[in-house]
């Protein structure tokens, strides 16, 4: 009997060495992430949670490298360099990606989305949206969660209360298509210029309005010099939080499901903390005397029609239908 006991006790042992030594043998994994935001940013710190989060649910065999402010490239090089698996992850709106798959340019289109929650929706229950999925693994991006990222806004040196009031408005637009066209379709003058140039440009009315997210707007303290704020929300702003599909396919099951936790977690903290600071800032603005209006965004969507009818000319209405109907 002594003998059996023994025997047992020493196969408990080692088949409990054996788990510890099956767990430690898993391989540790250094993940990069990029992009453009700097380390002040909502970007980053979701990042951080995206870090933290990885190494303790794999039990620290996932470590995230956090490389802000554009350190490995603008966000083309760094989507590309994902795709070819020398970054592991990166950030990237869905409109971006219409660079190599030019039919997702609409999810930067003006006016496409009610808010962000619409455009989730027609990403992710809608079967056009779960294609793009698709396509995009077959090209080695593999998206793990997608974020908001803000609305695109427009102040001025007027009062805009209307569609009417954007008539003649030279308002300062990166040189983009998509805000190019919200410009030009709503009445405005499309003022392309350099970033920096911006705020002095309003302060002398050298141009009489821009358009950006709020962060933005804050950030470079344009309600400084401009009254008004127009919550026009022509342009919603994603960030799809991207793996490379070569890397993710490396890692352990665990890991692929440490990685993929994690980064659903980061990317509910990133939406939930953009919308707050919205809500914070449209307060504050206003303690700073900017006026806020809210103008009616159905003439600015009827005016945007050409830019759609020509989308469905060159790519078809798949899109446009599952945006339809994910609006209901």
């Amino acid at each position: 009997m002594k003998r059996t006991l023994a025997v047992l006790l020493i196969a408990v042992v080692l088949f409990s060495l054996a788990g510890i030594a099956g767990a430690s043998a898993e391989k540790n994994v250094t993940l990069k992430i990029g992009f453009q935001a700097n380390t002040s940013s909502n970007e980053y710190k979701a990042a951080e949670l995206l870090a933290q989060k990885a190494n303790e649910y794999s039990n620290g065999t996932l470590t995230v490298e956090i490389f802000p402010g554009g350190q490995l490239g603008d966000d083309r090089a760094m989507i590309d360099q994902v795709a070819a698996g020398a970054l592991d992850m990166v950030y990237a709106e869905t409109g971006r990606l219409g660079l190599w798959i030019p039919e997702l340019e609409i999810f930067g289109y003006p006016f496409a989305f009610d808010d962000f929650d619409h455009l989730m929706r027609t990403l992710t229950e809608t079967e056009y949206g779960q294609g793009i999925y698709a396509q995009l693994e077959q090209r080695g991006w593999k998206v793990l969660a997608n974020a908001y990222n803000g609305t695109r806004q427009t102040t001025s040196n007027k009062k805009i209360e209307s569609i009417e009031d954007m008539a003649g408005l030279k308002l300062r637009v990166p040189n983009a298509e998509a805000n190019l066209a919200f410009a030009k379709y709503s009445g405005a003058a499309a003022t392309p210029m350099a970033f920096a140039e911006v705020y002095l440009s309003l302060k002398t009315n050298a141009v009489d309005g821009q358009e950006n997210p709020l962060s933005t707007i804050d950030a470079q303290k344009f309600y400084e010099v401009q009254p008004y704020c127009a919550l026009t929300g022509h342009i919603i702003n994603d960030n799809n939080y991207i793996i490379s599909k070569f890397v993710y396919d490396k890692l352990s099951p665990a890991q692929q499901e440490a990685i993929t936790k994690a980064t659903v977690e980061a990317a509910e903290f990133h939406t939930n903390t953009f919308k707050a600071d919205e809500e914070a800032l449209l307060a504050k603005f206003a303690e700073n005397g900017m006026t806020i209006t809210t103008p009616d965004k159905a003439p600015f969507r009827a005016a945007c029609a050409p830019m759609y009818d020509e989308y469905v000319k060159e790519f078809g209405d798949a899109a446009v239908k599952a945006i339809e109907e994910a609006r209901k």
